[in-house]
């Protein structure tokens, strides 16, 4: 058995390293190296977490999670979108240390539900709500990176410091934080030069610009540039990483920041497969459970390195795919780069300055809660628009986990709501002085819609006819059966027939599930 199995990863790893992959994957993964590094570090700058962090993330996603995920153009990294949670997590927590315990306890739930089979799970949460959650993300990332692109001490940035005149407002960063806006936004629209990627653009002409202010009276001080440090032996690199503090695993404050990231850190990421399987040009299908054990796996192994959460990453998925990715190992040598520039070329990696990291991740916070979602989720209607705004605003006044559930529990209510007006449809007919009226039931009629149909039955006149057709019914609920068994027992009594067509006495949950899957 053993030896059929080590054939079987060998004719694997072959699959893969194929001379019409490789001449596809080697210059894609270099784009989507350029495109990494600026994210990995600003990623790290607004998470809070030491800009190794974010460095030692993206190696770990892009080789120890693209070797056992099932997505052959899915490129994994630390996300945007978990920023928020972990910055607020160090804080609450107290210490890095004890936050990369709950990174690798959260690691292991994602590995678990991996197992378990839960790869669906994305599926039970309304678009309504994630799309609100992204949006907040999004906010409270601008808000975030607004010290850094208005060359501000994040430590004593305030609001009321920005309105009262007396703010040392960066000249040199403000400089570079909007021409890298302006760059991402029109670099793109130039498709010669479109072929190298915007961050990258924007990163060469921070580090220029720090250059042309580096003597004058707005030179960027070094608290405003990125530092990483640089390393000369395997001592000092090793010297680096940083161990969870296991001291910490009853401190039921762990778990719970566990739970968020794995929670959030898994819908990202099947979201995450399911938009790169649409944009994939041979239609290849990820499997989302082994996703999810592969995300776990490099979760765990970030937490126990002193990386950061990590998802499948969109931006740089579809630079995968847009510049001729083929296979995983695209993925796989772009986390071999990432390595190689920390140990190699760290001196030019800390000429950049932190306010074009700043507006890249402004830029990113703003897709995540651009206009055109609200306008969207708008013109989708009341029961879309609302659980997504009441999303967006419990996530910005409490957290993301009592955000994510206030803006549940307002769509549950949406849900409920048009389910319960939705049990039947009804047609009124008339011969004379006597009606017709015929209530067709719908495929599933649940205990909710008791109430609705009661409500038609009382509002039935004299002397009517009633057909009440249930042949397309799947299942109806026992107590809207006795409902619909006492108005025809008692109807007569007001001059109204009765007749019930295909409604049986009982109905099984277990036939409607037969039905559903065959």
């Amino acid at each position: 058995m053993q030896d059929r199995n080590s054939v079987f990863s060998r004719l694997e790893v072959k699959k893969y390293i194929l001379k019409k992959n490789l001449k596809h994957d080697l210059p894609a993964s270099i784009v989507v190296f350029l495109v990494a590094l600026p994210l990995c570090l600003g990623i790290a700058l607004a998470s809070g977490a030491p800009l190794f962090a974010g460095l030692l993330t993206g190696v770990i996603g892009g080789v120890v999670v693209a070797s056992f995920s099932g997505s052959q153009l899915s490129v994994s990294g630390p996300a945007a979108g978990l920023t928020v949670i972990v910055l607020g997590a160090i804080t609450q927590l107290g210490s890095y240390q004890i936050f990369l315990l709950a990174l690798v306890i959260a690691g292991a739930m994602q590995l678990i539900l991996g197992l378990i089979k839960a790869g669906s799970v994305s599926s039970y949460f309304p678009s309504s709500v994630i799309e609100g959650m992204l949006a907040a993300i999004g906010i409270t990332l601008i808000l975030n990176q607004l010290p850094y692109i208005l060359g501000l001490d994040p430590s004593q940035y305030s609001f009321a410091g920005l309105t009262s005149g007396n703010t040392p407002f960066g000249i040199a960063a403000i400089i570079i934080g909007l021409l890298s806006l302006a760059i991402l936004i029109f670099w793109p629209k130039f498709k010669k030069l479109s072929i190298v990627p915007a961050p990258l653009v924007v990163v060469a002409v921070g580090i220029a610009l720090s250059y042309v202010f580096k003597n004058s009276a707005y030179a960027i001080d070094a608290k405003q540039m990125v530092a990483i440090p640089e390393v000369s032996g395997w001592s000092e690199f090793s010297s680096l990483f940083i161990m969870p503090d296991f001291t910490a695993i009853q401190n039921t404050q762990v778990w719970v920041v566990a739970g968020t990231i794995a929670i959030v850190a898994s819908l990202e990421t099947l979201l995450g497969i399911e938009a790169v399987d649409k944009i994939d040009k041979l239609k290849r299908t990820t499997p989302s459970n082994r996703e999810l054990i592969a995300q776990g796996i490099g979760n765990m192994t970030s937490g126990m390195l002193g990386g950061l959460p990590m998802t499948s990453v969109i931006v740089r998925s579809s630079a995968n795919v847009n510049s001729g990715g083929k296979s995983k190992m695209s993925s796989i040598f772009h986390g071999t780069w990432l390595l190689l520039s920390f140990l190699f070329i760290p001196g030019v990696i800390n000429m950049i300055p932190l306010a074009c990291l700043a507006g890249i991740l402004l830029f990113t916070g703003y897709k995540l809660t651009r206009i055109a979602l609200f306008q969207h989720m708008y013109h989708k209607g009341w029961d879309q628009f609302i659980p997504f705004v009441a999303t967006i605003i419990a996530v910005l006044l409490t957290d993301l986990l009592k955000g994510v559930a206030i803006g549940m529990m307002v769509s549950i209510f949406y849900l409920l709501r048009t389910n319960m007006r939705n049990p039947y449809f009804y047609k009124i007919e008339q011969d004379g002085s006597k009606k017709d009226l015929r209530i067709n039931l719908a495929e599933e009629v649940s205990f909710l819609n008791k109430a609705a149909i009661q409500g038609i039955l009382r509002k039935i006149p004299k002397e009517t006819n009633v057909l009440i057709d249930a042949t397309n019914s799947k299942y109806i609920d026992p107590d809207v059966l006795e409902a619909i068994f006492n108005y025809k027992h008692n109807a007569y009594s007001k001059g109204v027939i009765v007749t019930l067509k295909n409604v049986q006495k009982q109905y099984t949950v277990s036939k409607l599930s037969d039905e559903l899957v065959n």
